[in-house]
Formats: structure tokens, C-alpha cells, sequence
């Protein structure tokens, strides 16, 4: 086959496709549902969710561990913001912004889940998967911050929200390009 002739997924450079209104509507929808059950909720679990994302935190565990057990810890919450990471890269190549904004969507909402369990690092009241260690009071301790996982836990809660308006911003930034250069 000739390289030159395989149909590339990439956008052109700065090439990005038109937002239309139902892409703009679905990740604002989106965007608002998550951050309200978030907030609605008594312990900011979004149960479809945060549930899938609680099978690539633990899968990341397992698959770091295979390289370094000291590194272990650290794999759930890797794993965890590499999906969507992945997600939102892959659609930035594809020059598709809705799905990079979604993307970016769910590494927010990923980060209100992450935020929540280094907020518990001290407390440890949070029901753990499988009993075991609880890997932000391991990470604290190991970086000397046990004392300020509230704090650390707000930072990267306000970095997760950030994300998700910022993506539904972007966005609509595009959109209302969009809709004026076909004017």
C-alpha cells in the first residue's frame, strides 16, 4: 500500500470541523447535568460515571505495579485522567471539537472524583475497592502534605471545574466563530 495513499485521520493543521448547534447543546447538557448531580449529590458521586472511571483507576494500579511496585499508588489516579486525556487528544487530531470538549468534560468530572478522595486522605471514611491502603494518604505521606489534603482536594476540585466550563466556553467561542464566518 502506498503510505501516500492511506486516508489520514488527522485534521489539516488548524483545521477544525464546524460546531453545530446539537454538538454545542449535547456538551453544555452534558456539562450541566455532571456538575449538577455532583453538587446535588451527598457525596458528589455520579454513579455511571464515576463508576467507570473507578474501573480505570483500579485497572491502572495493576498495570503500574507490573513496572514498579513503589509506583504502584500512583497508577489509579493515572489511569484514571489518561482516558479521557486520550480522548480529548484524539479528537483534537481529528480536528472534532465537541468530542475534544467533551473530552476535556470528563478529565474535569474526573478531577471533582479525584479532589474527593484526596479530601478523604485523612479521614479515610470513604468505602475503598477491595480494602487496602488508601492511595492519597500514601501519596501524602510520601510528599510530606497529609495536613493539607483539604487544601490540595480544593485546588484540584476548582482545576476540575475550570476545565468543565472552560471546555463548554471554548466551545461556544467556536461555535459563534463558526456561525459568522457562515453569515
Amino acid at each position: 500500500m502506498n503510505p501516500g495513499s492511506a486516508k489520514s485521520t488527522d485534521a489539516p493543521a488548524g483545521r477544525w470541523q464546524p460546531v453545530g448547534t446539537p454538538a454545542l447543546l449535547a456538551v453544555l447538557g452534558v456539562t450541566l447535568v455532571l456538575l449538577g448531580v455532583h453538587w446535588a449529590s451527598r457525596d458528589g458521586w455520579i454513579p455511571l460515571v464515576d463508576s467507570a472511571n473507578l474501573a480505570f483507576h483500579e485497572a491502572g494500579h495493576p498495570i503500574v505495579g507490573a513496572f514498579s511496585d513503589r509506583l504502584m499508588v500512583y497508577g489509579g489516579t493515572m489511569f484514571q485522567l489518561l482516558f479521557p486525556t486520550v480522548v480529548a487528544i484524539h479528537f483534537a487530531r481529528r480536528g472534532e471539537p465537541a468530542g475534544l470538549a467533551l473530552g476535556v468534560v470528563w478529565l474535569g468530572e474526573n478531577l471533582l472524583n479525584v479532589a474527593r478522595y484526596m479530601a478523604d486522605a485523612r479521614a479515610q471514611e470513604l468505602p475503598l475497592v477491595g480494602g487496602g491502603e488508601h492511595d492519597w494518604t500514601e501519596i501524602f505521606l510520601r510528599w510530606g502534605v497529609l495536613q493539607k489534603d483539604v487544601k490540595i482536594a480544593g485546588f484540584t476540585r476548582w482545576l476540575g471545574i475550570a476545565l468543565m466550563i472552560g471546555s463548554v466556553v471554548w466551545l461556544w467561542r467556536r461555535y459563534r466563530n463558526d456561525k459568522r464566518e457562515r453569515a
